[in-house]
C-alpha cells in the first residue's frame, strides 16, 4: 500500500460521488437552509471528531454567505429554538454524543437533518431529514476479516471513515456553490465576511 494507490482509490470514489447521491435529498436540504435564513432562524452543527471539522468548514461557509449559525461545543453556543435547524454529521449514525444532540434539539422542536451512510442507525431513525452519504464509516458492514476474504470483500485503503468524511466534504462544499447561485450571492460578498485577523 502506498499514499499513490490511497489518492487513486479516494479519487476514484469521489468521481462515483454525484452517482451515489440522491438529488431529492440535496434540493430539500438546501430548501431547508434557503427558509431558515429567510426566516431568521439559526443553523446548527454538530459531529465528533473528524466529523466535527467537516462541519465547522461548512459552518464557515454558511456564515461567510450571511446565516447565522453556529458549531455544537463552542462555547457561544446560544439556546437551540423551536423550528432551528440542527444538523448532526455522523458516518455510522451511532456517536452517542451526536444522537443525544439530535434527540434533544428534535424535543425542543428543532427540524433535525442527519448526514449519515446509516439511515436504519439510531441516528438516522430519530432524525426529520436525511441526506446519505456514502462511504465506509469506521463501522464495517462485516467485521470478521477471514469471512471478508472468503467472500472476496476488501476493506479500502482508507482508514476508518475517511471516504465518508471527504465525501462530505465534497458534497457540502457543491452545496455551498448551489446556494451562492440560489441566494445571488458573490464571492466578493463571501469575501467581505471572511475573516480579516487570523
Amino acid at each position: 500500500m502506498s499514499y499513490l494507490e490511497a489518492m487513486h482509490e479516494i479519487i476514484n470514489f469521489i468521481s462515483k460521488l454525484p452517482k451515489l447521491l440522491d438529488s431529492s435529498q440535496i434540493n430539500q436540504f438546501i430548501e431547508l437552509l434557503i427558509e431558515a435564513k429567510n426566516n431568521g432562524r439559526r443553523v446548527f452543527i454538530a459531529g465528533a471528531g473528524r466529523s466535527g471539522l467537516v462541519g465547522k468548514a461548512f459552518a464557515m461557509r454558511l456564515m461567510h454567505m450571511g446565516f447565522e449559525v453556529y458549531v455544537f461545543g463552542e462555547t457561544i453556543l446560544p439556546a437551540v429554538r423551536k423550528n432551528d435547524i440542527v444538523i448532526v454529521i455522523s458516518g455510522s449514525g451511532m456517536t452517542s454524543s451526536s444522537v443525544l444532540i439530535a434527540k434533544t434539539a428534535k424535543e425542543i422542536g428543532a427540524k433535525v437533518i442527519a448526514i449519515t451512510s446509516w439511515p436504519e442507525s439510531p441516528l438516522g431513525k430519530i432524525s426529520d431529514y436525511l441526506l446519505i452519504i456514502p462511504g465506509r464509516t469506521k463501522i464495517a458492514r462485516l467485521n470478521d476479516y477471514f469471512v471478508r476474504q472468503i467472500l472476496g470483500e476488501h476493506e479500502p485503503l482508507t482508514p476508518l471513515g475517511t471516504l465518508f468524511e471527504i465525501s462530505t466534504l465534497v458534497t457540502l462544499d457543491s452545496i455551498i456553490a448551489d446556494l451562492m447561485s440560489r441566494l445571488g450571492i458573490s464571492e466578493e460578498q463571501i469575501k467581505r465576511r471572511h475573516a480579516n485577523i487570523e
